[in-house]
């Protein structure tokens, strides 16, 4: 098969359709999770830890928890809006280029699901439980829809 021989028509393409819209839902989750982070602030997280670190009686003082009660200002908050929005646009661009069989998209999400695995596995390794499983077995298979698209690309 020949570069020639690679059809373009993305409908021809149904596991990048599949893997596309997985990557927009989550681009879509991470955007509304900052959309979120931007409204409510920091005044609702530092009151659910309030109450976490009370159901669960700990130190508020010491160990993460109170860590993360200090880490938990309007800065900070901003920074993670942020970080989850450029995740999310990231997935919604590749989302978009996946539907449309852009040989760019099947790169970003190879490289993207190959980097996810090594701590999927690792997660699988120490937790044993079956989520752990299924996603190390996604990921796998996204990597190799991919990477089989990339590689009919070049024949």
């Amino acid at each position: 098969m020949t570069q020639q021989d690679y059809n373009p028509d993305p409908h021809a393409h149904p596991g990048l359709h599949v893997i596309a819209v997985v990557e927009a839902i989550k681009g879509a989750l991470a955007l509304l999770a900052a959309s979120g982070l931007e409204l409510l602030g920091p005044a609702p997280l530092q009151r659910w830890l309030a109450e976490l670190i009370a159901h669960f009686q700990l130190d508020p003082d010491t160990g993460a928890m109170a860590w993360l009660a200090h880490a938990i200002n309007p800065g900070a908050v901003h920074l993670a809006a942020a970080v989850a929005a450029l995740y999310g646009i990231v997935h919604l661009v590749e989302g978009w280029g996946l539907w449309r069989a852009k040989a760019w998209a099947s790169w970003l999400g190879c490289i993207t699901a190959a980097l996810y695995l090594p701590f999927d596995i690792y997660a699988f390794a120490t937790h044993r439980h079956w989520l752990e499983g299924v996603v190390v077995v996604v990921n796998l298979l996204v990597v190799w829809v991919l990477a089989r698209d990339l590689r009919k690309r070049t024949r």
